[in-house]
């Protein structure tokens, strides 16, 4: 199935310049979110991971439901201030600035395999952040997974270089 027909395109969203890859088309019809889904679950499914890690909050959609299927955890990593108990933090650069995001300090037990999982990437800081959050509460990212990739001038999976990287939908982007 050619899951990129499912993405709807938002020209000047956030903000001007940016063409926004909106994935609530794809997750809203059965097929092609199970067939997303699946894809993950079946590259995973083998490698012991006791705990998937998404980010918020298109990553949770996805996230609940391969966590579900492999057997494992859910945990959530969230931006500041959002989470009850204490915390781990790791801060990353943006093109425009910083940005921060958090983990339960006990979410992960030392030596646990984790999945890390994000609907995007692109300059590759917040999925690079958050398996810094999973080795510093003592994981091991056993794979780095997305729904979409943004491919070219951007080089998000260099930021991601020594981990196992899935990436389902990979769209060109110029500079």
């Amino acid at each position: 199935m050619d899951l990129l027909k499912y993405i709807r395109n938002v020209p000047d969203f956030p903000i001007k310049g940016i063409q926004f890859k909106d994935i609530t088309t794809l997750a809203k019809i059965h097929a092609p979110f199970k067939e997303s889904c699946d894809n993950i679950i079946n590259q995973f499914k083998d490698r012991g991971i006791s705990k998937v890690t998404a980010i918020e909050a298109r990553g949770y959609i996805w996230g609940g439901v391969i966590a579900y299927k492999l057997g494992a955890g859910f945990v959530l990593i969230r931006k500041p201030g959002k989470l009850p108990a204490e915390t781990l933090s790791e801060t990353y650069e943006l093109e425009y600035g910083t940005d921060t995001i958090e983990m339960h300090k006990d979410a992960i037990e030392k030596g646990e395999k984790v999945l890390v999982f994000d609907d995007l990437l692109a300059t590759g800081g917040t999925a690079k952040a958050a398996c810094t959050l999973v080795e510093k509460a003592g994981g091991v990212v056993n794979g780095v997974a997305f729904v979409i990739e943004l491919t070219g001038s951007l080089h998000g999976r260099d930021k991601l270089d020594g981990y196992n990287v899935l990436s389902l939908i990979k769209i060109p982007v110029e500079e």
